[in-house]
């Protein structure tokens, strides 16, 4: 009974302290509806994409999947 104590107490300090090292969220200025401000990233084969080599071409979808592909 104790160790099985002791271990949800570990898992729950472990928690805690993992949850304490996120980084807080970025302030914005933006609001729902807004357009997006233009970026760039790396695509598959390493090439720089901006948001705005598309505007006016294509629909542009970003999703986010957080710890994806990390090992995390």
């Amino acid at each position: 009974m104790i160790r099985k104590i002791l271990g949800v107490s570990l898992l729950l300090a472990l928690g805690v302290g993992a949850a304490a090292q996120q980084p807080a969220a970025p302030k914005t200025h933006l609001k729902v509806g807004d357009p997006a401000p233009d970026f760039a990233l790396r695509d598959t084969a390493g090439k720089e994409v901006k948001l705005s080599d598309f505007k006016g071409k294509k629909s542009v979808v970003l999703a986010f999947y957080v710890l994806a592909f990390t090992g995390g």
